[in-house]
């Protein structure tokens, strides 16, 4: 990042949605284009992008369209009821926003990034196969070996299906049984992860993306430093470092504010007039990370690995602290 580019928890640009698809129950699929038909910032696989609601906040969606395709962006978006908490995003992307319409868009980043491997073991849940689809896409075009294993509670709420199984079978021959395993929980057993991860192979690399009970289970059973996971809540933060209240300096304003115990670091500099983007506020989508300048991060999110860490030159405020005295931000 460059010291005059705008961070990604502020950079925004307005897309029109150009297509609006059911693709399983209770999701649907938008393709997003520039409304001048212009090419959009590049991606790979992992990425996600913000729409930005009409009320300013954001919502996180994996990108899972062709990464090769400059001109569009495709995300799905499962319908959350309030009453399994949903706080209206998705309700207002099925019910209002229409094709035609434009909308904001924050991003694209990426935190879920797809390291070189000689063999991949992708393992979704449900909607959780958003970020893993242009993974599986890239293995294939590599000529890595992959296995994708789907799970979900019904086939019909399962969505790329078709999709996948046609990268199954334009994918050369491998020897280790079905390179596509879909676990629908009204046909099948669950999923039984000791077969699958069990005497895993060293080379293989596993990713995984689903609800918390499916990503613990395969934590549990995978070893370690051979799994990466894309979350849709948090992880049990550790305790912060300190309680004491420390200063936030916004750079490209020069503000300065006392963040106190109780308030978070994104309300501090929300309060001091800095305009930053955010979505989950519990330190899963990375929606509101930004920039540190100077001074040593507390990070307690569910995003960022340990080598992103232990650089110390971004952190996500929602949730978030500081060990030292005083930390400047590229605000």
């Amino acid at each position: 990042m460059t010291a005059t580019s705008a961070p990604p928890s502020t950079r925004r640009t307005a897309l029109r949605v150009a297509s609006k698809d059911a693709v399983a129950d209770g999701i649907v699929a938008l393709t997003l284009v520039d409304p001048a038909g212009g090419r959009l910032p590049d991606w790979t696989p992992g990425s996600h992008i913000d729409l930005v609601l009409p009320t300013g906040e954001g919502r996180q969606y994996s990108l899972c369209g062709d990464r090769w395709d400059a001109r569009t962006y495709r995300v799905a978006v499962r319908r959350e009821e309030p009453q399994l908490g949903g706080r209206g995003g998705s309700s207002w992307v099925h019910d209002v926003l229409a094709v035609g319409d434009l909308v904001e868009v924050g991003g694209p980043r990426n935190h879920f990034h797809l390291h070189p491997a000689e063999d991949y073991l992708f393992i979704a849940g449900g909607i959780g196969i958003t970020p893993l689809l242009p993974m599986v896409e890239a293995a294939r075009r590599l000529g890595a070996r992959w296995r994708l294993v789907c799970a979900g509670r019904t086939r019909a709420s399962m969505p790329f299906l078709d999709e996948l199984a046609e990268l199954a079978d334009s994918t050369a021959e491998q020897d280790d049984g079905e390179r596509l395993v879909v676990v629908a929980r009204d046909e099948r057993e669950r999923l039984d992860l000791e077969p699958l991860l069990g005497g895993l192979d060293a080379r293989t690399r596993v990713y995984a993306c689903g609800p918390a009970p499916l990503l613990d289970a395969v934590a549990r059973h995978c070893p370690p430093g051979q799994l990466r996971t894309e979350r849709f809540s948090a992880a049990e933060p550790p305790a912060p470092v300190r309680d004491a209240p420390f200063t936030v300096v916004l750079q490209r304003s020069g503000a300065q504010v006392e963040v106190a115990r109780d308030v978070s670091v994104l309300e501090a500099v929300r309060s001091a007039g800095a305009a930053v983007l955010s979505s989950c506020r519990e330190g899963t989508c990375g929606t509101c990370e930004t920039g540190v300048l100077a001074g040593v991060p507390d990070h307690r999110d569910s995003v960022l690995d340990e080598a992103e860490r232990e650089r110390g030159d971004c952190m996500l405020l929602c949730v978030s602290r500081s060990r030292s005295d005083r930390l400047v931000l590229d605000l």
